[in-house]
């Protein structure tokens, strides 16, 4: 196995960052008025980078995750994915934006029950059209050690094997950018590292940026690079070890 702890290749870096947040900002109204969950965030991401977004458990990891793809509008701010600005796009505009540029890893696997490991793999590719899904899919299911289970159902196979079919379908479509919401915290520790040493493998191998959600410290550190959240505030380690200062 080669050595994957820091995937981020300093010459992939393109002029426009993969990623760009500007003043991005998200309240919530509660009880006793409004909770600021993401507060007033500013940074880049360049292209090839692995990015370890951490903080405290209901710190706002996977508000600010949900913020960067799209799926959740701002309060105030900007995201641009590629250069284009993710909040000026339709509802529309947006998920097609997704479907051409990014792929997504959860926590709960998210694998269609009614389909089984080769066709969850093989939807993304359906949806866009692509007239190669089946020898796409079939190409990755094998790159993830499951050409075996192609029929076999979610419920059929190991929570494991549920990761690694999850994982190939987010690299199926060659992403740009691919973001994983803990991606292991649904899996014993052995299965865990190993799903792990998977997914930045991909990472690496296809160049493509990844956005990392964990509580896992030492997860973190094999990324390039680390944001931490704390009571809203987005922070960078140069950041906070100005702040230390």
């Amino acid at each position: 196995m080669p050595d994957l702890t820091n995937s981020f290749n300093a010459d992939s870096r393109s002029s426009v960052p993969i990623i760009r947040v500007d003043h991005l900002s998200k309240r919530v109204p509660t009880t006793d008025g409004l909770l600021t969950i993401v507060n007033n965030a500013h940074f880049s991401v360049a292209a090839g980078e692995a990015v370890a977004v951490v903080g405290a458990s209901g710190s706002g990891k996977s508000t600010l995750l949900g913020l960067l793809a799209g799926l959740d509008n701002p309060s105030t701010g900007k995201v641009f994915i590629n250069g284009e600005d993710l909040f000026a796009l339709s509802e529309d505009g947006r998920a097609k934006l997704r479907g051409r540029l990014v792929g997504f890893v959860f926590q709960s696997f998210q694998l269609l029950p009614s389909l089984n490991a080769l066709e969850n793999i093989m939807l993304p590719l359906e949806l866009s059209g692509a007239a190669d899904a089946d020898a796409r899919a079939r190409s990755i299911l094998g790159r993830v050690g499951l050409a075996a289970r192609a029929t076999h159902y979610p419920k059929q196979l190991s929570g494991g094997e549920q990761q690694r079919v999850a994982i190939a379908r987010a690299f199926v479509t060659e992403p740009k950018l691919l973001f994983a919401d803990e991606p292991t915290g649904n899996l014993d520790a052995k299965t865990g590292r190993a799903m792990i040493d998977l997914l930045f493998e991909l990472n690496r191998e296809r160049g493509t940026t990844l956005i990392l959600v964990t509580h896992d410290l030492n997860l973190a550190a094999r990324c390039g690079r680390r944001l931490t959240i704390d009571e809203g505030i987005v922070s960078t380690e140069d950041e906070q070890a100005a702040m230390a200062m």
